[in-house]
């Protein structure tokens, strides 16, 4: 089965603070802005809604409103919290990691730990958590951020490697690990901005 990774470039304490916000305007202009998405979404998870999950629309408003929230339907608060750092942040190139298979977070996890990059982890988005008080979804999507000083501390790690250190990487592997450092990147190029990640 195939996995799926998505990643922004954001403001966390933004993203966040949107949680529970009461932003009324904010929560129209989400509406607005994905309003194709939201309806694909729909009819892609209609089994769900029709069993009583909340649609993706009344998911965002309980992610604006900070509640109240099903926990048997985490899953459409976790994607709806992703329409949140889609409309505040950049999604950020990630062909090597969508779709990927089996273990291969944890392999580009591995070349990262070879290369001393020791300050982040793919898997931190494939096992983490949404932010409180966003119920933990069942299945998907799983969450995780970088922080900006993670960001910058793996870009110092990585920019310490030799090319000898690096050509002995697996090529593909070592691919993936560029890709991480172009988002390393571009958060050192915004103040106070990090990664939210998205697996799926």
């Amino acid at each position: 089965m195939s996995m799926g990774l998505s990643v922004y470039l954001v403001d966390l304490s933004v993203v966040r603070g949107a949680i529970g916000s009461n932003d009324e305007k904010l929560r129209r202009m989400i509406g607005g802005r994905f309003k194709r998405q939201i309806a694909s979404a729909d009819g892609q998870f209609a089994h769900e809604i029709e069993q009583g999950a909340p649609s993706r629309y009344e998911a965002l408003r309980a992610v604006i409103e900070g509640g109240p929230f099903d926990d048997r339907y985490g899953f459409q608060y976790g994607y709806a919290y992703q329409l949140v750092c889609e409309f505040y942040g950049k999604a950020l190139f990630n062909n090597e990691f969508s779709p990927y298979r089996g273990s291969w977070l944890e392999d580009v996890d591995a070349g990262l730990a070879q290369l001393g990059i020791k300050a982040v982890e793919l898997t931190d988005f494939a096992y983490g958590s949404p932010p409180s008080p966003l119920p933990q979804p069942e299945w998907a999507p799983a969450y995780g951020e970088w922080s900006p000083e993670e960001c910058r501390e793996a870009l110092a790690q990585w920019e310490s490697t030799t090319p000898d250190q690096r050509q002995a990487v697996d090529h593909e592997v070592l691919e993936a690990i560029e890709s991480c450092v172009g988002w390393f990147r571009e958060a050192q190029n915004r103040e106070g901005f990090g990664i939210a990640g998205f697996n799926y």
